[in-house]
């Protein structure tokens, strides 16, 4: 069965997109918390050139990223600044105007599921494809999908009755939101959307549970 065209919304610059995919089977994506760790550093390692999170979410088989898309000069100006023999064969060809940024986006996320397969495999004694195919990316418009989306994310173990506060729940960026701690997420523009840290603690509790109960809510799978 072919996925709907909404989750494979092409990347633009600019744009918002949730991206969320799920483990062959569903198959575990994370054994240990070693996993965890892993896996945001590599999201961090291989996307922070070219987007920026708002948020994230690690589940049992399957994760949760929303994103925004950086310029095309930004983009271009720091592909510029490396050595040609340091970029891939689609970095090279954005360069040239033979690939677009959805190209590029696209082969970014590849080469991140990728690379966490490989290690994930290594470390398991596992061998195969770790995740499905292809992977989910839903344009969002930020004056009506963006706070869902956002509360969606932070709380999706609520959703999947892992815990019964959002609070309680580790592998997820509220935690990081609300402190003060450095952070690579766009927490100063996040908090300011919501009118605050108290007012984006506050809506975070009161609403989670008409997100994932109303006809709006947004699909895992």
């Amino acid at each position: 069965m072919s996925v709907p065209t909404k989750y494979k919304a092409p990347f633009v610059e600019n744009e918002l997109y949730h991206v969320y995919n799920r483990t062959n089977n569903k198959e575990l994506l994370f054994i240990n918390d070693a996993d965890r760790y892993l896996f945001l550093w590599r999201f961090n390692f291989y996307t922070a050139p070219f987007l920026e999170p708002f948020t994230w979410n690690l589940q049992l088989n399957h994760f949760h990223f929303y994103v925004r898309i950086k310029s095309f000069e930004e983009i271009n100006d720091y592909l510029n600044t490396r050595h040609s023999e340091q970029l891939c064969i689609t970095e090279r060809k954005f360069l040239s105007q033979e690939a677009t940024i959805h190209d590029l986006i696209d082969n970014v996320f590849k080469r991140f599921f990728i690379s966490y397969s490989i290690r994930f495999n290594k470390f398991h004694n596992r061998k195969g494809n770790l995740f499905h195919r292809p992977f989910k990316h839903v344009l969002t418009d930020k004056e009506s999908q963006f706070s869902q989306t956002v509360i969606y994310i932070n709380a999706n173990a609520v959703k999947h009755k892992l815990v019964k506060e959002i609070s309680e729940y580790k592998w997820s960026s509220y935690h990081e939101l609300i402190s003060e701690n450095p952070t690579t997420l766009l927490r100063k523009e996040l908090l300011e959307w919501f009118g605050g840290r108290a007012a984006f603690i506050k809506i975070h509790n009161d609403q989670s549970n008409y997100y994932y109960s109303c006809d709006a809510a947004i699909d895992d799978d």
